[in-house]
């Protein structure tokens, strides 16, 4: 049997060969499609094939994760194996999976977005027959087909059911680091443990031997009660100085894998794309990073280190309880298997009264987050009453979230307690039957009740400890929500250095989408070295999504950007924006003094240097009059200073990097007329010698600019000088003409 033609098509011909070599006899070749990215977000060209039997999957040689000497991997098409694809911003994931875990994945940009969603497609259709391909529901996450009388997606049900706990079980990567200090721990933890078995073990004989022989007038000698009087108290203290040591070391461990957990969630949130952010509220991800992580850092200095010292003492308790009477000890016992069912009952409602909890403090945050830095804009509109009520909304749905939790473990709770209490009538019951029996002593029966009691105590402790277990597991998820995520704007496998670039900057076929709405429409540009241009269009042209590709805050969904003839995505991310400077429309200034929201882009910059950028911004006076000059503090997001003044500290701040490209996205169009004479006076200053790309609603702005490029519905319509353009009347002409009758009718 051979593969239809066209399916071949999909092969890249210089592959063709390679994959006749690979099928069996008989297989079909159903889809192909490849991947350009690695598990490292590296480029790193891959190709998957799909027949009827297997998929396979093809990496160079640079790439040949657990593959053969050719390297390929194969995986057969059994009935629990899936895939499922998505795309966050430009970079998509395919996912392997089985029945219950991730087989394999592959990465890849937007451009082969159509070509993988194919292959998961066409495999969706050898699972279903013909017949029913029009009727079977599909999965909205993953595009599967959904079980027909569940209607539930098998892979995306098997892949959660194995993250309930994986967030917990992942914190093993953060404790590795600390092994060493984790080991006496868990020492110090065992020696308290047998160490507070102890006194128990000495009442037998201060009962049997002393107590009861001298209570019947057996002669006794009294020095006897001394030594287990000492070994009573040597015990005890012995005990309190363990427990004392172990709990600061697992409390410090605890602090050390919550600071690394902090400070890579930070990280790693530094690294996303913009995408990212662009998606998420401040306060969900203020809350992950502080909130979550400090749950965790509880769990594990708490309630962790009681667990295992818990499950330690109930162990060697129940050992101890053998050695003295199996009977009474299984007697004692009764009530384990009751209780492990309760956990498995309880286990899955707690967790999800957890998640919803988790998010409903994160939606609290987000409104902190949104109205103490717009407080001048609530007050303006003098909207603090309903503020109050927004907070409240939020604050009362915590309060319910919390109460589904509190009413399973309102339950839950008393019902251990009241099973180890019956364990413990139990107990009584049978040791006063064997002690009428003499077949144990009141020694015997006091040291077994206490440590019956101790051995309950410990698992109601347990039961109290499950409660924050399931708070940190759905803490640890939200966390590894971030951490999991993948920039969607990758660095090449070997990156090409850049040093310091020319400014040319060539844009060939450029296609961006939002989601499934493409924005731009193949755009074809090139600016040269040291020109200025400014970019003219009504809003929704794509004015700002072609800036935010060229500074790379997205990739292109095909088509390509260069830099002095090489495509940026040949550099790192971070060496290709040293050399791109901008000024935004709203400046922001961090909390801080003058100088340093200067020196931004150069920490190193000394202060000659940052009064120098200062200078030729236009903004060293107004620094002067300010009380403490280039060391005066601005608010917060520089609340204390004026629009204009924030605009050329921006400046300021662009100049001091002295960056071959520079971007200006509309830098005078909130300010006065006089504040933007003093801005274009810094601008002049600021583009000269510089590759500049300008966008601006005024017109006016654009006087000194060499070319003027106009974009409407995403397309490149026109280009050409001021009066050229004017001369063609389209659409510049037409925006021009608009600005100048608004003009009119503003001094009219």
């Amino acid at each position: 049997m051979t593969s239809p033609t066209d399916v071949w098509d999909t092969v890249p011909v210089a592959m063709r060969e390679k994959v006749r070599g690979q099928l069996e006899s008989g297989e079909l070749l159903v889809s192909a499609c490849e991947h350009d990215l690695n598990t490292s977000l590296q480029f790193c060209q891959g190709l998957l094939i799909l027949t009827d039997r297997r998929l396979l999957a093809w990496a160079p040689p640079s790439d040949q994760t657990n593959a053969d000497g050719s390297g390929w991997r194969t995986w057969t098409l059994t009935p629990d194996v899936n895939l499922r694809a998505w795309e966050r911003g430009s970079v998509g994931t395919l996912e392997l999976v089985g029945q219950d875990s991730r087989l394999c994945h592959w990465r890849y940009t937007a451009g082969y977005a159509a070509a993988v969603h194919r292959v998961v497609q066409k495999l969706q259709e050898l699972r279903t027959p013909r017949e029913d391909r029009l009727t079977t529901s599909i999965c909205p996450s993953c595009g599967g087909p959904l079980d027909a009388t569940t209607g539930v997606c098998p892979a995306c049900d098997s892949v959660a059911k194995t993250r309930t706990f994986a967030g917990l079980l992942r914190l093993v990567a953060f404790a590795r680091p600390r092994a060493r200090l984790i080991g006496l721990g868990f020492l110090l933890t065992l020696a308290g443990t047998t160490a507070g078995l102890v006194p128990p073990y000495l009442t037998m004989p201060l009962l049997d031997r002393v107590l009861i022989p001298h209570q019947n007038g057996q002669p006794v000698d009294f020095n006897l009660v001394v030594w287990y009087l000492s070994g009573l108290a040597g015990a005890a203290v012995l005990a309190w100085l363990l427990e004392w040591r172990r709990a600061f070391v697992m409390a410090r461990i605890a602090e050390y894998i919550s600071a690394d957990l902090r400070s890579r969630t930070y990280a790693h949130l530094q690294s996303l794309s913009i995408e990212f952010f662009g998606g998420k509220r401040t306060g969900d991800l203020m809350s992950r990073v502080s909130s979550d992580t400090d749950r965790i850092c509880n769990f594990l200095s708490s309630h962790l280190v009681s667990f295992c010292s818990d499950i330690l003492m109930i162990v060697m308790t129940a050992a101890v309880l053998l050695t003295i009477d199996p009977w009474l000890a299984l007697a004692a016992l009764c009530p384990f298997p009751l209780i492990i069912w309760l956990v498995h009952v309880a286990r899955k409602r707690l967790y999800r009264g957890y998640g919803p909890a988790g998010v409903a403090w994160a939606e609290m945050h987000n409104v902190l987050a949104d109205t103490i830095p717009g407080i001048r804009v609530v007050k303006a509109f003098a909207q603090e009453d309903r503020e109050v009520e927004r907070f409240d909304a939020s604050n009362d749905r915590v309060v319910a979230t919390n109460d589904r939790v509190n009413r399973v473990w309102a339950l839950f709770a008393p019902t251990v307690t009241l099973l180890t209490t019956l364990g413990l009538l139990v107990v009584w019951a049978f040791a006063s039957w064997q002690v009428f029996q003499n077949l144990i002593t009141v020694g015997v029966l006091t040291a077994f009740l206490a440590y019956v009691a101790r051995l309950y105590t410990r698992m109601e402790s347990m039961m109290y400890i499950f409660s924050s277990t399931q708070r940190a597991a759905a803490s640890a998820q939200r966390i590894f929500e971030i951490l999991d995520r993948v920039p969607s704007v990758p660095d090449p496998v070997n990156p090409l250095p850049i040093g310091r670039a020319s400014g040319e900057i060539t844009l060939e076929g450029v296609r961006f989408s939002y989601g499934s709405r493409e924005v731009l429409h193949g755009i074809d540009l090139r600016i040269g070295a040291g020109e200025m241009i400014g970019l003219v269009g009504p809003s929704g042209a794509g004015k700002s999504t072609l800036i935010n590709l060229i500074c790379r805050f997205y990739d292109p969904a095909s088509g390509s950007i260069q830099i002095d003839g090489r495509d940026i995505r040949a550099f790192k991310v971070n060496d290709y924006r040293r050399n791109i400077g901008m000024v935004l429309q709203e400046p922001f200034l961090f909390f801080g003094t003058i100088a340093d929201n200067i020196a931004y882009g150069r920490p190193g910059a000394t202060r000659a240097e940052i009064v120098a950028a200062a200078r030729a911004a236009r903004a060293h006076e107004f620094i002067l009059r300010l009380p403490e000059g280039y060391d005066s503090v601005v608010g917060e997001r520089g609340q204390s200073l004026s629009g204009g003044e924030r605009q050329r500290i921006s400046i300021a701040r662009a100049l001091l990097i002295d960056p071959p490209v520079l971007i200006l996205d509309e830098a005078t169009s909130s300010v006065d007329t006089e504040t933007e004479r003093d801005i274009q006076a810094a601008i002049e200053t600021l583009i000269r010698g510089r590759t500049t790309i300008v966008i601006a609603h005024r017109l006016s702005t654009l006087r000194r600019a060499d070319r003027l490029v106009v974009l409407d519905h995403g397309q490149l319509v026109e280009s050409g000088t001021h009066n050229q353009l004017l001369d063609q009347a389209g659409v510049y002409a037409r925006l021009h003409k608009a600005q100048m009758d608004m003009l009119q009718d503003h001094f009219v």
